[in-house]
């Protein structure tokens, strides 16, 4: 009976260029007459099964013994082994601070608290590093280059700003804004989206107010005392790096877990 071979090709990109360039892959399989069950990463020269000695181990380095799991788990774990190297290379900060400009950090899932404690007061800032990145600069696409120039990753993320006092809360909503100053101008980093001032707990029958129907002296003034508190554009630049590297750490945790899940380990 005839054997039919279909060659496989496949491109594996590295993480920054995975769909950078929007091309398909096809996959086709290698059909053997009566060798549905080959050991993993075995190749066949000829349309004629030779007799050997199978391996204990897959091949792909998973650990595994053969058989224990399917073709996709494998090429799976074979990208995420790259992936993750690829990850840690590019990786520039390996441990997140443990504390940023006099606020102690406090890291807990995707959350992140900053907070500082004064004689009159305590300052606490919080955000989730969640769906916050962004490449800083759109690509630059060269033809003659084996790969595009991708601006560098960066999380951005809201964050809330709370002044308390006693059983007082003085409460501001910020985000990062878009573009950047033109020379001899000097533009904010970040923006107040909402403020508002409660009592105790915070809940929905607390008025708030937008920042951008606030009076522009007011609006001014609370930069300005948002800034006494600590929270200046330098400051907030410095959360971003943060925000950044502990986004990056996180990522790389999940590739690893999603790694182990699919070994089975």
């Amino acid at each position: 009976m005839n054997s039919l071979t279909k060659a496989a090709f496949r491109f594996v990109g590295s993480a920054s260029l995975k769909n950078a360039f929007g091309g398909k892959r096809d996959f086709t399989r290698t059909l053997w007459h009566m060798s549905k069950n080959l050991d993993c990463g075995s190749a066949a020269t000829s349309g004629v099964l030779q007799p050997h000695k199978p391996s204990l181990y897959c091949s792909c380095g998973c650990g595994m013994k053969h058989h224990m799991h399917t073709k996709g788990e494998r090429e799976l774990v074979e990208f995420l082994t790259e992936e993750i190297l690829a990850e840690r290379k590019a990786q520039k900060v390996k441990t997140v601070p443990t504390t940023l400009d006099g606020f102690s950090v406090k890291l807990d899932g995707a959350e992140v608290e900053l907070a500082k404690q004064g004689e009159k007061e305590k300052i606490v800032i919080n955000f989730n590093v969640n769906h916050t990145v962004d490449t800083e600069d759109e690509p630059e696409i060269n033809p003659t280059a084996d790969k595009p120039d991708m601006g560098e990753m960066r999380s951005k993320p809201q964050f809330e700003v709370d002044i308390v006092r006693g059983n007082t809360t003085l409460s501001f909503t910020c985000s990062f804004l878009e573009g950047s100053a033109q020379e001899g101008e000097y533009n904010d980093v970040f923006g107040i989206d909402e403020m508002t001032i409660y009592q105790g707990e915070w809940n929905e029958k607390v008025y708030a107010v937008a920042g951008d129907v606030l009076d522009g002296y007011l609006y001014d003034l609370l930069m300005n005392l948002l800034e006494e508190k600590g929270i200046s554009n330098e400051f907030v630049e410095k959360m971003s790096d943060l925000a950044t590297a502990y986004e990056h750490s996180s990522y790389i945790g999940l590739l690893e877990s999603l790694s182990k899940f699919t070994t089975g380990k």
